[in-house]
């Protein structure tokens, strides 16, 4: 489980703090605008809406996986026009990250790195309230929840099956051996499906006693 070498220097209520602090904006600006897509959607037809909405959970799953893949482990060499957008925008997104996994400037997103998602809110308002709007919604909530976890599994212990679960997946991911593999932020499951998934042997070391709960500090 051991990522790149940590500074002994570093203080980590410090680092977490700078990390919560981007995360504060980002979860109001865009939890609040879910949370009215989901209730403006629901007024036609709740039953539908809650489908839709849960649909959109389930679509952050892929989705945060293709982008942690294909974008942030992308690479998008400079060139002209278009592939130089796309350096500028792209290529400096996560390196910084994996070089610095304690740097909280460096773990999560901001209001301006999720403005991609307000077209397709706008677009969806041409179809059904209780349709795309809704999924959307659901979709946002979810990758909310998944900037939470990436920040938590960096910084916090908490003694669940879960979280237990996610922390050892994900920092084996920022390990030499397994930063092309596990691209899943909440879970492992796209991973199976793309076959990016630990080795067995890898997983059999790095899930053993998964299970058994800590004591508790004394």
């Amino acid at each position: 489980m051991s990522t790149v070498n940590t500074p002994a220097s570093i203080r980590w209520r410090d680092e977490a703090r700078k990390g919560r602090h981007r995360l504060y904006p980002m979860t109001v600006f865009y939890g609040t605008l879910a949370l009215f897509a989901f209730a403006y959607g629901a007024r036609s037809n709740p039953g539908r809406a809650i489908g839709f909405y849960l649909l959109g959970v389930l679509a952050w799953t892929w989705v945060e996986y293709k982008i942690h893949r294909y974008i942030l482990h992308g690479r998008f060499p400079d060139g002209p026009g278009l592939q130089h957008v796309a350096h500028r925008l792209f290529d400096h997104l996560h390196v910084q990250h994996h070089e610095r996994p304690w740097d909280g400037n460096h773990i999560n997103g901001t209001i301006k790195d999720h403005l991609w998602i307000l077209p397709f809110f706008l677009a969806s308002l041409l179809l059904p309230a209780w349709s795309l709007t809704v999924m959307l919604a659901g979709l946002t909530h979810a990758g909310i929840a998944e900037e939470w976890v990436h920040h938590s599994v960096h910084f916090y212990h908490f003694d669940n099956l879960y979280f237990r679960y996610i922390k050892r997946h994900h920092m084996f991911h920022h390990s030499p051996r397994g930063d092309e593999l596990g691209f899943g932020l909440t879970n492992g499951f796209w991973d199976v499906v793309y076959g990016t998934r630990f080795p067995a042997e890898t997983r059999a070391a790095l899930y053993a006693g998964l299970s058994r709960r800590h004591p508790p500090a004394a």
